[in-house]
């Protein structure tokens, strides 16, 4: 198969990778990843074509600070969800470095058990500094795992900045890991980390130090630090998000609605040793039940593309209006006659709006 970008691939290539890619072939896998991270046409084609076959796998999103053994604990998920015969999909996010190597290279290290499994597909993934590339082609990757017919799709990012909390906000279940022994522990992740997670992790649990931060954790929760109105961004549905008060609460609102309540766990795990792991999983099943029998999957995976068209839409339009004949001439003459940036900017959307009608190819604007 041709190694050139898929604009180049054949329509007899693209059939063949298509019927390999729901074989999950690994080599099919990657270049199939490999298309979307790329982006343009090749991206929205390939996308096109496997969408109707995705949302059946679990998507689970992993994240937390440096140092809080995300890795091995994805390891272990992978070798548990392994012994019960199910397939694995895992997405390794490194915002920071156009390549796999050095200190994430390192920590996949402990992965490599899992890497001559064939129903274990591992990949790294690798901002291209491009407006929401990061979490656009990290989820593209997971339709993809998805559509090739992968049980489980888990992502794990490096670390707890915006990136990361655009990627996990895409996801079915977020986990976030806390450990002891970091300073200032749960102060160590960022607040906008702390308000998407469905369970808490407190990972390497045998240190000391351990109640302690599990304790902050459980403040946190009671002080309705974690449940407020507008979760994720994207709960239409459900202005207080999907957290809140548990079932069976003797508050007014659970009662009337307890269902659409979730109050994330905490629960402990050695992931260098396999403890805690069963739980963990099991945890993560209930929650992804809770999602289902509330209806609240449904809702979050509306919100979920949503936000995805919303940012195709502003990705292309920049780009159209940055190729726009009009683009630099309508800055110069802003500049000159001091032309406020909104004005400019409506011109130029409509002019780009003209120009994209006239060609009547909007939708394959790169």
């Amino acid at each position: 198969m041709s190694r050139e970008p898929f604009r180049d691939l054949s329509a007899e290539g693209l059939e063949d990778l298509l019927a390999r890619l729901g074989r999950r072939e690994t080599r099919a896998v990657a270049r199939a990843i490999s298309i979307v991270e790329r982006g343009g046409r090749g991206q929205a084609e390939l996308l096109g074509r496997v969408y109707a076959a995705t949302g059946r796998a679990r998507v689970v999103g992993i994240t937390g600070p440096p140092g809080a053994g995300k890795s091995t604990l994805v390891d272990r998920l992978a070798q548990e969800c392994r012994r019960r015969g199910e397939t694995v999909g895992i997405l390794c996010v490194d915002p920071t470095s156009p390549f796999t190597g050095g200190a994430l290279l390192g920590d996949r290290i402990r992965m490599q058990g899992l890497a001559t499994d064939p129903g274990v597909f591992i990949r790294s993934m690798a901002t291209r500094g491009a407006m929401g590339g990061l979490a656009r082609a990290t989820r593209d990757a997971a339709d993809l795992l998805d559509a090739a017919g992968f049980d489980w799709v888990i992502i794990e990012t490096v670390g707890v900045g915006q990136d990361e909390i655009d990627v996990v906000s895409s996801v079915d279940t977020v986990l976030v890991v806390a450990v002891p022994g970091l300073g200032d522990d749960i102060q160590a992740i960022k607040a906008g980390i702390l308000e998407i997670a469905d369970i808490f992790v407190l990972n390497k649990a045998d240190r000391d130090g351990a109640d302690r931060v599990a304790h902050d954790l459980e403040m946190m929760l009671s002080l309705g630090h974690h449940g407020h109105a507008g979760h994720r961004g994207f709960h239409d549905a459900d202005p207080h998000g999907h957290h809140g008060l548990q079932e069976g609460d003797e508050d007014d609102a659970a009662e009337a609605q307890p269902a659409r309540y979730w109050m994330p766990p905490i629960l402990r795990t050695v992931a260098s040793r396999g403890e805690g792991i069963a739980p963990l999983l099991a945890a993560i099943e209930r929650h992804r039940s809770h999602l289902a029998e509330s209806g609240e999957l449904a809702t979050r995976r509306r919100g979920q593309l949503k936000l995805r068209v919303a940012t195709i839409l502003k990705e292309r339009v920049l780009a159209a209006a940055r190729q726009h004949a009009g683009f630099e001439l309508a800055i110069e003459r802003g500049h000159a006659l001091r032309i406020d940036p909104y004005a400019l900017s409506a011109e130029l959307f409509s002019g780009v709006l003209k120009a994209e009608a006239a060609r009547s190819d909007f939708g394959g604007s790169e």
